[in-house]
């Protein structure tokens, strides 16, 4: 055998590797390619109808606010409902890329062309939109996006945000000025219970208020580490955990400084009232309130699931047995055994029983793509009262004030069909159909089969059994 055979044949492997990984990167990149030409696609679709929404409010003249803004909130609905997408994302989508496609003419056709993606052209244009005039934003355009086809986003955001810095004539207290009048309070729902709760603001506020809670925490581990030594000396010196005779043993704080930032900022807003109340007073009489759904068989224990929080996400049993035992008020929903619709609603106070019935059968607006509360959602008949509609749960909704105002003045109808499945029907004539938020069904745990016991002594004096081989 040769001896250099044995290289020669790791050398051909490496080679079949490289070709091998070559092929995939070439695949991989030509896939990327066509989801960018797709995705472009769209935004110069979202960007047509953009314009299309346009010219229709410039036709209504001088309408009310509320009327110019119904063709782009029309339109919006429309393309919501059948891309199963929230109609209020979608207006903003619209107009996102209309301002690309018509502003940022050259980052989009890179786009098209599979030279940069749709994250790359995200940070070009949220940067650009801070310069006030088409030269400056055509140099930063033009320098960053150089940048771009060769860099990944990550790299890109510092750098198109220096250069924006560069060519904005504006200073930065200017700027500021701007961007604090964009504060806000969302909220994001996530699994296990858990949803996050997110404050975008002045940043020396915001640094203040986590340096604030960090100097909390910390205090508390400090006094924890100090009861934990005074325990410590009391059983060195024979004593008990306890603060002396017959005490229970101290509970000690087993909480991480982030476990304990979270839990003093949820205790402060839930139960502190703010410094400015315009109100006199009034802002710290009001209390958080939720809507909980929690199944009987939860609520006594027998099963574990179920619960859930506003028909957003699921909550732990613990908590929503809390919640229900310190509730004001308790509705009762009795649903079909088999199929989970609700069938009907009772309650122990007095309210309106009609409310409470199309809360826990839609849980949420019932329009196409919504997610608002029920509860925070006014009830909107789908054959109009003057038109001879009744007021019951077979010709009522929940739908929130936006979805209210959009249905009727945009001419949306609904039809509801057996089971409490809405049939909307939008002016370009399209069909959507909505279901009442399906329901899981928990049962109970089956009982274990009670211990037989000892079987029955055997029979001592008969011969023991022997096989006939």
């Amino acid at each position: 055998m040769d001896e250099n055979s044995e290289p020669l044949r790791d050398s051909d492997d490496r080679d079949a590797v490289a070709r091998k990984t070559a092929a995939f990167v070439d695949e991989i990149m030509e896939a990327r390619r066509v989801v960018a030409e797709g995705q472009a696609r769209e935004a110069a679709a979202m960007a047509e109808a953009y314009a299309f929404a346009q010219e229709q409010t410039a036709c209504l003249g001088s309408a009310t606010a509320k009327a110019r803004e119904m063709p782009l909130r029309a339109m919006a609905a429309e393309i919501g409902a059948a891309t199963r997408v929230n109609d209020s994302t979608v207006q903003s989508r619209l107009f996102e890329c209309h301002r690309l496609v018509t502003e940022y003419t050259p980052t989009f056709e890179a786009w098209r062309a599979g030279k940069v993606s749709q994250a790359h052209t995200k940070v070009i244009v949220e940067f650009g939109a801070d310069l006030p005039d088409p030269e400056s934003r055509a140099a930063y355009e033009k320098d960053v996006l150089d940048y771009a086809v060769k860099t990944a986003t990550g790299r890109l955001r510092p750098y198109a945000q220096q250069v924006a810095d560069k060519l904005n004539p504006r200073t930065v207290q200017e700027r500021h000025d701007v961007a604090v009048r964009t504060r806000r309070v969302w909220m994001e729902d996530h699994r296990d219970g858990m949803s996050t709760l997110g404050v975008e603001g002045p940043a020396a506020e915001i640094h203040g208020i986590f340096d604030r809670l960090t100097q909390q925490g910390r205090e508390i581990k400090a006094t924890d580490l100090r009861a934990r030594r005074e325990a410590a000396e009391r059983i060195t010196c024979g004593g008990n955990m306890g603060g002396g005779d017959g005490e229970d043993p101290e509970w000690f704080d087993e909480r991480t400084l982030n476990e304990i930032r979270a839990d003093v900022v949820m205790d402060m807003l839930l139960t502190a009232a703010p410094t400015i109340d315009p109100t006199g007073g009034g802002l710290a009489a009001i209390r958080a309130s939720v809507q909980v759904s929690i199944p009987a068989t939860t609520l006594a224990g027998t099963t574990s699931g179920g619960a859930e929080l506003n028909g957003k996400c699921a909550i732990d049993p613990a908590t929503a047995r809390m919640l229900t035992g310190n509730a004001p008020g308790l509705d009762r929903v009795f649903l079909h055994p088999v199929t989970a619709e609700v069938l009907t609603t009772d309650r122990y106070t007095p309210t309106a029983g009609i409310r409470r019935f199309l809360q826990a059968r839609y849980v949420r607006c019932a329009f196409p793509g919504c997610r608002r509360p029920a509860m925070r959602s006014e009830i909107d008949h789908h054959r109009e009262y003057a038109n001879g509609g009744k007021t019951d749960g077979d010709n009522l909704g929940p739908c929130c004030t936006r979805h209210h105002v959009t249905r009727h003045a945009a001419g949306w109808t609904v039809e509801q069909l057996p089971g409490g499945r809405l049939k909307f029907t939008a002016p370009s004539g399209k069909v959507y159909i909505e279901d009442p938020p399906p329901r899981v069904m928990f049962l109970p745990e089956p009982d274990p089969d009670p211990d037989p016991g000892p079987g029955p002594e055997p029979d001592r004096e008969s011969p023991p059994f022997c096989p006939p081989f």
